[in-house]
């Protein structure tokens, strides 16, 4: 189909996007949900959102939001809904529960107006993908969710209190919520052993990788490092990102305990953070930043030596992080601790752009930043292949094409059943 073909069906059509996250939250699925519905808003569809208050990765809800019941908001174009929803300070199954029935219960008790042609879901989240399942299928018209964590694994993988027992309630409502879909996306094909678990078929599953959300860093990588206190010739190695349960994150603790020479930066937020500052309590070696903002957040990344991503030994098939796309941007070399046969691994071997060892191990992460710190020229080489790799696999305009689509295929075969 043509783009002038495209823009004529997709011209005046409704898509009603759900995700519990949304701008301004700026790391997570936050950033990708925003920016599909303004692209959708830019390309002539009636775009609305359902989305919950701005809490990630803080967990806590943003200021500008507390007390708020619901508000609508007109964002770049988009029609915002947002409903008041539990945010759990800390995670166990039980919280997670409470907050996923919060955001079901809202959501359905007052979704956005209007009968939508289509309905997108952005999923982890198990209440926006029943919520979506349940619009979709109120006003018979195509679902799409986009599977961006698999719930049901991440409660058996993650280590979260009481996921065992959350584990098959979790896969219950993704069953629920993928089997009647017209298409379902995935953003990365570890996922679709799992999706097809579930009972969809696979001729209905699309690849539908995240992009790079961020700029190129811009800025002069020694005066980063001078402005955050990073000495040169003090090897710097950064995690930026959620703080939770399933990224294993006291490995980090672990190294600064065993390399007092290497500098070890976590930025960002999380339900762990507070546990994390006080296994850390008494190393000089470690600090804790907050999130850095939109305009310096490449820049931080780039004056970094190493960028770390990490995950429990048990997480193998349920999440592909996506801070992986900032950091192949940045142009930094990435050490992953993650196990060899999951998704994230695959995804740091086909960039190019990292080396991998063994999850929870932080002798073998030290290991592997030495080598790095001790060579600059390889590690200067390894990260200059994330760019590469972003400009090839992982652009904006590469990935929203993907999901205009399975917005194309679904409204064309929409239309052409009622045309019989």
């Amino acid at each position: 189909m043509s783009a002038v073909e495209r823009h004529h069906l997709f011209e005046n059509r409704r898509v009603l996007v759900v995700s519990t996250n949304y701008a301004p939250e700026l790391t997570g699925i936050g950033p990708y949900a925003t920016q599909l519905a303004e692209h959708w808003a830019a390309s002539g569809v009636r775009t609305q959102v359902l989305t919950g208050m701005p809490h990630y990765p803080a967990w806590r809800v943003d200021e500008e939001y507390r007390g708020v019941w619901r508000r609508h908001e007109v964002r770049e174009g988009v029609s915002v809904h947002r409903r008041r929803h539990y945010v759990p300070p800390r995670q166990s199954a039980l919280r997670r529960a409470a907050f996923e029935a919060s955001v079901l219960a809202h959501g359905m008790l007052a979704p956005p107006p209007g009968r939508p042609d289509a309905v997108v879901s952005q999923m982890p989240s198990l209440a926006g993908g029943v919520i979506a399942a349940r619009v979709a299928r109120r006003h018979r018209v195509p679902h799409i969710p986009v599977v961006q964590d698999l719930m049901g694994a991440a409660a058996a993988q993650s280590g979260i209190r009481g996921g065992d027992r959350a584990a098959a309630v979790a896969a219950a409502a993704e069953r629920y919520a993928l089997r009647g879909a017209a298409l379902v996306g995935v953003i990365h094909e570890s996922f679709v052993p799992g999706v097809t678990a579930l009972g969809v078929d696979p001729g209905r599953i699309r690849l539908v990788p995240n992009w790079t959300h961020v700029q190129r860093p811009t800025g002069d990588r020694t005066a980063t490092r001078a402005r955050l206190g990073w000495r040169e010739g003090t090897p710097v190695l950064l995690h930026s990102g959620n703080m939770g349960l399933k990224q294993g994150l006291d490995v980090l603790v672990g190294l600064a305990r065993l390399a007092p020479d290497i500098r070890v930066v976590l930025m960002g937020d999380g339900n762990q953070r507070a546990g994390l500052r006080e296994l850390a309590a008494g190393l000089p070696n470690i600090d804790f930043l907050p999130p850095a903002g939109a305009d310096e957040f490449t820049d931080v990344l780039a004056a970094a030596d190493v960028l770390a991503v990490t995950q429990r030994a048990s997480v193998l098939d349920m999440s592909v992080p996506s801070k992986l796309t900032s950091y192949f941007v940045s142009g930094r070399p990435v050490v992953a601790s993650v196990a060899d046969e999951g998704g994230t691994a695959d995804e740091v071997r086909r960039s190019g752009a990292g080396v991998l060892v063994a999850p929870e191990d932080p002798a073998a992460l030290l290991a592997a930043v030495r080598k790095l710190a001790d060579d600059p020229e390889a590690a200067d080489a390894l990260g200059a292949q994330g760019p590469r790799y972003v400009a090839h696999h992982l652009s904006r305009e590469a990935g929203l094409a993907r999901f205009d689509a399975l917005l194309t295929e679904v409204l064309g075969d929409a239309q052409g059943r009622a045309g019989r």
